[in-house]
């Protein structure tokens, strides 16, 4: 087996399993995680050389348990509490569990109601979601210290509240759904549209977040949104293969749409179909139907606008937030006019946040465009490129930028 690689996303897919026995045995949130996270470097050195252990589970709880031993007994030694040393032996490895609701439980823990929702989103998408501090600190907008912060905060947390892991109560679990959602389309965003680094979709995150989300509908069968969610990430999820080509990324009036899943497709809208109507309208059934238009249309001409653009009017009554006024601002645009839409984004340079983040520039950028004023347009795609961290995306929008740079030769006015 030797010189074999390691199958891609199987380390983050065996992460939370890693963390769950052994929080599952020692309890401790930040003493478990640095050993898991330890495991798993040590995988990642080692398996591509030696080869796959025969149980690549055992064989990271293995390690990490040497490795949470370890600090113990120094900690142990310092603190002069040998007595307790018993509690972790060597000879008697945590339980491996092999159930997927260990991921459940996990996040449930992570949403425990000590925390602020901030510090749960931040906690379980570290926890759970395996992204980086730098990831979690870009979907936040905050600078990355700032999140490590936080993260450190989250975890002093639940070690004074005592809290374990294990099973949560059912009327625990209705209590912190709505952060356990939030955290699913968070990781399942971060891989359809990855924030850092080369790639512009992350497959193993968004195959993550789907096998997730689907434990958690099985766990509770009885909730529209968490339905709504899993029909948004499939009909999303559908049209990957087709966002990039041989020259970068493709937006979406430009996709080959025969390259889309049919298959998931089909799933989202049946199980949208199930959903809707049943229970009270949430953000993510909406969200979901939107999805739904777009993945219907045979072309990017058959889209019908006006129907997404009313279905933005309820969620933003639903869900109000800046991120939903900007994707409405597109719709406005394919309805009203860009100059209409131009307006409705004028809203939102008073928030900082907002007007830090990429997405602001380049769809103001494409709606300048639209109503002629090529400089002006070019400028908001640069400074579009300036603000994301993605190397796709930037070469997207630098190309942009060069499509709208005047003809050699011509001269620019007041220059």
């Amino acid at each position: 087996m030797n010189g074999r690689p390691v199958p891609e996303g199987l380390l983050r897919g065996l992460a939370p399993q890693v963390l769950g026995a052994l929080l599952r045995r020692y309890g401790q949130l930040e003493a478990c995680e640095d050993a898991a996270q330890e495991a798993m470097l040590a995988a990642a050195v080692s398996w591509p050389v030696d080869g796959l252990p025969r149980s690549p589970l055992a064989w990271l709880v293995t390690v990490a348990t040497r490795r949470l031993i370890d600090v113990t007994r120094a900690d142990t030694a310092r603190r002069r509490r040998e007595a307790d040393d018993a509690v972790l032996r060597p000879t008697d490895p945590p339980v491996v569990s092999h159930h997927d609701d260990d991921n459940l439980d996990l996040f449930f823990m992570c949403c425990h109601p000590a925390l602020s929702e901030t510090s749960q989103l931040a906690l379980t998408l570290r926890a759970v979601g395996g992204l980086t501090t730098a990831e979690i600190a870009h979907a936040f907008m905050v600078p990355e210290a700032t999140m490590t912060q936080r993260l450190v905060r989250a975890r002093q947390t639940l070690r004074s509240s005592a809290v374990r892991f294990g099973a949560v109560p059912a009327d625990d679990r209705v209590s912190r759904l709505r952060v356990v959602l939030h955290v699913l389309y968070l990781i399942f965003n971060e891989g359809y549209v990855a924030s850092t680094g080369p790639d512009a979709h992350r497959p193993e995150l968004t195959r993550e977040a789907i096998r997730l989300t689907r434990l958690l509908r099985v766990a509770v069968p009885d909730d529209g949104e968490v339905a709504g969610l899993l029909a948004l990430m499939l009909l999303t999820d559908a049209r990957s293969a087709a966002r990039v080509d041989a020259a970068g990324l493709v937006a979406l009036a430009d996709q080959d749409r025969t390259r889309w899943d049919r298959d998931r497709i089909e799933e989202g809208l049946a199980l949208l179909d199930a959903t809707l109507g049943r229970f009270s309208v949430g953000t993510y059934q909406v969200q979901a139907a939107i999805a739904a238009l777009h993945d219907e249309a045979a072309t990017a001409a058959e889209t019908d606008w006006k129907q997404i653009l009313a279905l933005y009017d309820v969620l933003e009554r639903v869900d109000p937030r800046p991120a939903v006024t900007l994707n409405r601002a597109v719709a406005v645009g394919a309805v009203l006019g860009p100059r209409a839409a131009l307006a409705l984004l004028g809203t939102l340079d008073p928030d900082s946040a907002v007007a830090r983040g990429h997405r602001l520039h380049s769809v103001r950028a494409h709606l300048l465009e639209q109503i002629g004023d090529r400089a002006a347009a070019r400028d908001a795609y640069a400074r579009a490129a300036r603000g994301t961290r993605s190397l796709q995306e930037r070469q997207y929008l630098l190309k942009q930028v060069a499509r709208l740079a005047p003809p050699t030769g011509c001269r620019q006015s007041g220059r």
